[in-house]
């Protein structure tokens, strides 16, 4: 399963990007927001797609098909791989199609039903986002909502790739990958926890006090 990191921090996609743990990056206007209010979105997300090898996802604000459209096109001129992020309503749909239509790589974001993938998917979209974390806010099981638009997917044969998002856990990571996205949008933090177990740590310390002990033993035989 690809990994994009979800986030529009530099220094967290430089370290991603060189440890080759990741394939593309995922933004939105709230994570740009976080970063420096100095800069122009467009050039941050510029020295983002400097960074990465692989598609940069960048979402508009318009919330009206004739907006998110033009948004939508200034977005990918920005770079190659920019992936231009739309929001699931309908307006979005039309701006979708009207953005597929030029050849320009859509990710539907917001999805939070299988229904709504498959429309977006038949809107022309690249990838489809559901939201794994906010499902589970509202009580319901946002990892099943991966698993059965999968299932439709392979059933018609769509060609959208479904880029599960608001992974924030390692168990959501792993139900989304055993689920069959064939991406997921993984925050920093998210990333590191992955990397890490205690009885790692553990088997490291107990390597390095055992080898301490026969250093010791062979520096009291000379």
């Amino acid at each position: 399963m690809k990994i994009f990191l979800d986030t529009a921090s530099l220094p967290e996609i430089v370290w991603a990007a060189g440890a080759g743990l990741i394939d593309g990056v995922t933004t939105n206007p709230s994570l740009l927001a976080q970063e420096d209010s100095e800069t122009d979105p467009r050039d941050h997300l510029t020295e983002i797609a400097r960074s990465v090898s692989g598609p940069v996802g960048a979402e508009v604000v318009a919330v009206d098909a004739e907006g998110m459209y033009r948004e939508g096109r200034d977005l990918a001129k920005v770079a190659d791989s920019i992936i231009v992020m739309v929001p699931m309503l309908e307006d979005g749909i039309v701006a979708t199609r009207r953005l597929t239509s030029e050849g320009i790589r859509v990710c539907t974001t917001l999805v939070f039903t299988p229904a709504q993938a498959l429309l977006a998917a038949k809107s022309g979209a690249r990838y489809v986002s559901p939201f794994v974390g906010r499902l589970e806010d509202i009580g319901q099981d946002g990892v099943s909502v991966v698993a059965q638009t999968r299932e439709i997917f392979m059933h018609y044969g769509l060609e959208c790739e479904l880029l599960a998002a608001s992974v924030r856990t390692p168990l959501h990571f792993i139900g989304c990958a055993r689920a069959g996205a064939d991406a997921a949008a993984v925050p920093p933090a998210v990333l590191r926890n992955m990397l890490i177990h205690p009885l790692t740590d553990r088997g490291v310390d107990q390597f390095l006090h055992d080898w301490s002990k026969r250093i010791a033993r062979s520096r009291a035989g000379v």
